[in-house]
């Protein structure tokens, strides 16, 4: 079958597509269970107009019957349509968490605005919508004509009526959908902010305690709290109100066509049984389209939620998982790069160029608020605002792939960020923990001796983020965990900030060692006795790299004394021109 071209434009509406048996299986069961919701009305016009005129009872006994084995097929369409959608819902979070996953972290990366759990919370809308009862509605509203039709077969008054009260309630919906949204999505918003405010001061909820702050910021969030109350009162007070009025033209709806019937019946144009059985039908008619109306926020609510969806996944493609690159050796070029954040007219980085060959070592000095945590994470491609070239080995660090790029670079950020899970799985970057290779990263790291002081060793758990351990104990491991698995490149962004005398020990003897392995090593610190092992130095001010060469050369610049041996390489160092 060709793919229409509705469905051709993105990979969220080719997922959909491909989906397209189950839901045509759905249909085929609704259908099944639409028709034979003409039953109760076909037994009730037998009884009244046939049993109970003729008193046969073999007669009742023959369509009553008929009548259970039609609903035992009823209730089978029912329960087989709704397995249907609650498998497709499981194949359709197969087929779509793990892109969804991947473009939401990168568009966090890139600080878009766009958060994971907005994004998974959006494929649940969308999942929820498509697998729920709200989607059975739109498979029953066709029916609804179907069941007018045989009314006015019953008697054309009790079809008009019907008719009138159906468009009643779309007119009702319609007024109470314009009504009802906007308040609602104002509660929302203001209900989501309360949470986010709340969850932002949680996270530091030791600072607020301990200087006497929760009172304060209590108030703050009194005030939020209080204007997410009003609105969500606005938006029940509306909703109250039109589901109240739609509860009065349902009812009226069941007692004016029974009076209208019973008008017919007086007449002599309808017969008792034809009066009950249109009543029932006309409630059957108008059942579908008052669940379409109930289900058109859900359905907007979708809507958007898949729109959203659809605008994450175009702007994030999936990157080819055949495309395979040599792994780096270690060699990290900057041509004219500057790094930027929104609303700020100056840039952080401001036209830097550089070419580090692979096995050096670099220090990284400058005031603070110079750029070097930017510079970083610039050059491990992790900067969401940057113009120019940013290459590895020859190669723009952006089109690797991230997972394969990954074990082949090691980063220890200036905010440690540990992960609830023992001590070797965050060593081991929360893949398969290979023992071997976390004993050698904590070792080198000076960290062995500490860890088998645990009662459980590595395997012991760290609680959330971390909050089981120091902060020294923190950044050991997170040294640990950048130099796991024998990576090219390592950017080490203030090292030693929290280690005592012998974590700086264990640092100096963690970077001599990776020397000798010929790693490419960027370290970023403020303390100069680091220089003393670097190859290169480079020093930032206001973002602009106003130092950079060999190490002794840089420091003569500077008027410094030599610390340490001299590069092993003179020469190494190749400027790109400005």
């Amino acid at each position: 079958m060709k793919t229409p071209e509705f469905f051709e434009r993105t990979q969220l509406r080719q997922v959909l597509w491909s989906f397209r048996r189950e839901f045509m299986a759905v249909a085929l069961f609704s259908a099944v269970s639409n028709l034979l919701l003409l039953t109760p009305t076909i037994y009730m016009l037998q009884i009244y107009d046939r049993v109970m005129v003729s008193g046969n009872e073999l007669t009742l006994l023959a369509i009553s019957m008929v009548v259970l084995f039609l609903y035992g097929v009823s209730t089978f369409s029912d329960w087989t349509r709704s397995r249907v959608m609650v498998r497709t819902g499981v194949r359709l979070d197969e087929a779509l968490g793990t892109r969804v996953f991947n473009a939401s972290f990168e568009a966090y990366l890139d600080a878009s605005g766009v958060s994971p759990q907005r994004a998974f919370s959006d494929l649940l809308m969308v999942r929820q919508f498509l697998t729920g009862s709200s989607l059975f509605a739109f498979f029953d509203a066709p029916w609804s004509p179907i069941y007018i039709a045989v009314i006015f077969f019953l008697h054309p008054f009790m079809g008009w009526i019907a008719i009138g009260f159906m468009c009643v309630q779309i007119a009702m919906a319609y007024f109470g959908h314009r009504k009802t949204v906007a308040p609602a999505e104002a509660a929302s918003r203001a209900a989501t902010d309360v949470n986010l405010y709340v969850q932002g001061k949680l996270r530091n909820a030791e600072v607020l305690e301990s200087m006497g702050m929760v009172g304060n910021l209590r108030r703050r969030w009194r005030i939020r709290q209080d204007k997410s109350l009003e609105k969500h009162m606005a938006s029940q007070h509306i909703s109250t109100q039109v589901t109240a009025f739609s509860k009065f033209i349902r009812y009226s709806q069941q007692s004016l066509s029974l009076g209208a019937g019973s008008l017919m019946v007086i007449s002599g144009e309808m017969s008792p049984g034809g009066m009950i059985a249109s009543n029932v039908l006309m409630t059957r008619a108008l059942s579908p389209i008052d669940a379409l109306m109930n289900s058109w926020r859900s359905f907007f609510t979708a809507k958007a939620a898949f729109e959203r969806l659809e605008k994450l996944l175009e702007q994030y493609p999936e990157r080819d998982p055949l495309l395979q690159r040599v792994p780096p050796q270690g060699e990290v070029t900057l041509r004219d790069v500057f790094a930027t954040v929104p609303r700020r007219q100056e840039p952080i980085l401001k036209n830097i160029n550089f070419s580090v060959p692979a096995g050096k070592t670099v220090a990284v000095l400058g005031p603070s608020g110079s750029g070097k945590s930017t510079l970083a994470r610039v050059m491990l491609g992790i900067w969401p605002n940057v113009a120019g070239e940013v290459l590895f080995d020859g190669l723009p660090v952006s089109g690797w792939n991230r997972a394969e790029l990954g074990p082949h670079v090691g980063y220890l950020p200036q905010d440690i960020e540990l992960f609830e899970g023992t001590i070797a799985e965050n060593i081991a970057r929360f893949a398969e923990v290979d023992s071997e290779k976390v004993i050698e990263a904590a070792t080198s790291a000076g960290l062995h001796q500490m860890i088998l002081r645990y009662p459980k060793g590595y395997d012991t758990d760290i609680g959330e983020a971390g909050g089981a351990l120091s902060g020294g104990q923190k950044q050991r491991i997170a040294l640990a965990r950048a130099i796991y698995g024998d990576p090219k490149v390592i950017v080490l962004d203030e090292p030693n900030a929290n280690l005592d005398d012998q974590g700086e020990v264990a640092l100096t003897k963690t970077i001599a060692e990776l020397q000798k392995k010929g790693k490419t090593i960027f370290l970023i610190t403020h303390r100069p006795t680091a220089v003393a092992g670097a190859d290169f130095l480079m020093v930032l001010k206001n973002g602009e790299l106003v130092h950079f060469g060999e190490r002794d050369a840089v420091l003569a610049e500077l008027g410094g004394p030599v610390r340490g041996p001299r590069p092993p390489e003179p020469g190494a160092l190749v400027p790109q021109p400005a």
